[in-house]
């Protein structure tokens, strides 16, 4: 069926009216507009000077708020009467995080209380898993006040009364005792240390221009010292004219006996005395400044490592005035 003259008029009129200027994305269909793209007109205009204006989009400052209002909110936020909240949490909330962290930190309490117990379970507390510097023997700063102190323990009541006589000339083994057995240790008396000793001159000889130095062993636990030999001691001038130090006494004897070691540690050898070297300088001449070095000389002793100086030796200033 042919469309009559009148639909076609139609379609021709409108076509003929349509501005040429409008886009013709929209086709007309029997006579009717289905779509006019007019936003796409809009976004060529140009902008309005009201739009150019940046100050009227800023944020505007709120009003200052007065002391009221923020006691106010913070009593709202302790406790809110309206929604039943502590603190902006409810109690089911409180609940739940206080379970959380109470789960955790007993779990974390667990997990070291039973590392410690490991820790303790696994190691001796009469002899270290690790020994830092075993191989050094010690350093002794001399200081007047302080010999009375160090030599107490030495008198030879008390060492009578605690230690045994050892003599013997060679290692003081005990490793067959149980672990925690108290092992006994060897006597060495004050009186051995002769003019050193403080029981005639309290002075140890600086009062009189000769002054004594005592000299120890660090104590290091189960330490053989010496290979089976006593390590002797042997002191001379390190900086200064050799000829300034003079005459060397040592009392009881330069040497380090045997008898002394092993070490058994503080827990077993409860009243072991480390055993002791004086020396007495006792002809340093007067107003000179030297360095002494005392040094320990047997097998398996360093005493000239050049990255640590203090190993198997002591360096110490000696400055007598007239």
């Amino acid at each position: 069926m042919e469309p009559s003259s009148t639909e076609g008029g139609a379609e021709e009129t409108l076509l003929k009216n349509h501005p040429p200027n409008l886009p013709h994305k929209v086709i007309l269909k029997h006579g009717q507009e289905l779509e006019e793209e007019q936003e796409e007109l809009a976004e060529h205009q140009p902008l309005e000077q009201e739009d150019l204006n940046f100050e009227r989009w800023k944020r505007r400052p709120l009003p200052e708020r007065t002391l009221h209002q923020k006691i106010v909110d913070i009593k709202t936020y302790l406790w809110n009467a309206e929604t039943k909240e502590f603190m902006g949490r409810s109690g089911k909330s409180w609940s739940l995080i206080l379970l959380f962290y109470t789960a955790l930190y007993v779990f974390l309490a667990a997990m070291f209380g039973g590392c410690m117990f490991c820790l303790m379970w696994s190691i001796s507390p009469y002899h270290p898993t690790f020994n830092d510097r075993v191989m050094p023997p010690g350093k002794y700063n001399p200081k007047l006040k302080t010999l009375h102190c160090i030599l107490g323990s030495y008198n030879d009541g008390a060492q009578e009364k605690k230690n045994i006589r050892c003599a013997q000339d060679r290692y003081f083994m005990q490793d067959d005792l149980e672990e925690s057995t108290e092992r006994k240790a060897c006597q060495f008396k004050r009186s051995w240390l002769g003019d050193c000793s403080g029981l005639q001159d309290p002075h140890y000889g600086y009062s009189q221009g000769r002054p004594c130095v005592l000299l120890r062993m660090n104590r290091i636990l189960g330490y053989l010292p010496g290979q089976g030999k006593p390590i002797n001691v042997t002191c001379g001038v390190k900086k200064g004219p050799p000829e300034a130090l003079g005459e060397i006494q040592f009392f009881p004897k330069s040497i380090f006996d045997l008898k002394y070691y092993p070490y058994y540690g503080k827990l077993r050898h409860v009243n072991y005395s480390a055993p002791v070297v004086a020396v007495r300088f006792a002809g340093v001449q007067y107003d000179t400044h030297i360095q002494v070095q005392c040094k320990l000389n047997g097998k398996g002793i360093i005493n000239d490592s050049p990255t640590d100086r203090y190993l198997g030796s002591v360096t110490f200033s000696l400055d007598v005035g007239a």
